[in-house]
């Protein structure tokens, strides 16, 4: 019986790729697990394969869990779909997509025909290039911290005991607002004691107003 192998690559990671020996007679929903077996991804999402070109232009797809509107369209399933019966080049290519919702785009190209091994199961992951990545990891998730939340205790928050606590209630300048306070009234009183409204002034000092000719 002819055996297909399949070499699958990330369309955004190159440099990951699985080789996937699989049956003819195999259905792309085998082929659709055996993927996402090989590169840890859960296959219970809507997914696609697409016939292809060298350029990976998409064709005729092929679905796995389509939605009301392809169905009406008649598009064809995976599970009753057998490879044997769209492949007609020695190279055949498809391109294929995981995960609507999430997507992840893959080059699926067959790269040899050859002959079962006895005593082997397939569909069988022949060959591993890469780490492949998290199917969820570009979720981005914040954590909204509540206005409730921003003011915390600075020394609770680091962990400091209460004998290293004493280091910070020691440094110099870090006084209560009352003795701020107190120091500002105090350097006042210091300069207003200095001088009268006009003591600083000699005589010949003093504004002297004009007479009635400077009109």
């Amino acid at each position: 019986m002819a055996l297909y192998r399949f070499r699958v690559t990330f369309e955004d990671y190159d440099e990951v790729s699985r080789d996937i020996d699989i049956k003819s007679t195999h259905t792309f929903a085998d082929l659709h697990q055996a993927i996402h077996q090989a590169i840890g991804f859960d296959p219970n999402y809507s997914s696609s394969f697409y016939i292809s070109n060298d350029q990976w232009t998409k064709g005729e797809e092929i679905a796995y869990k389509p939605n009301e509107r392809k169905v009406s369209r008649g598009v064809a399933l995976m599970e009753n779909s057998k490879l044997s019966s769209f492949i007609d080049d020695p190279h055949q290519k498809f391109y294929y997509i995981s995960n609507f919702e999430r997507p992840f785009d893959f080059h699926v190209e067959l790269m040899k025909i050859l002959d079962e091994t006895p005593g082997v199961t397939y569909p069988a992951t022949v060959k591993t290039t890469g780490e492949a990545p998290k199917q969820f990891g570009n979720v981005y998730n914040p954590t909204i911290i509540s206005s409730a939340d921003e003011d915390f205790d600075f020394l609770n928050e680091m962990e400091y005991s209460p004998e290293e606590t004493q280091d910070f209630e020691e440094v110099p300048g870090s006084g209560t607002a009352d003795d701020a306070d107190d120091a500002q009234k105090d350097e006042e009183d210091e300069f207003s004691g200095s001088f009268g409204d006009d003591e600083a002034f000699e005589d010949d000092d003093q504004p002297k107003r004009g007479n009635d000719d400077d009109y």
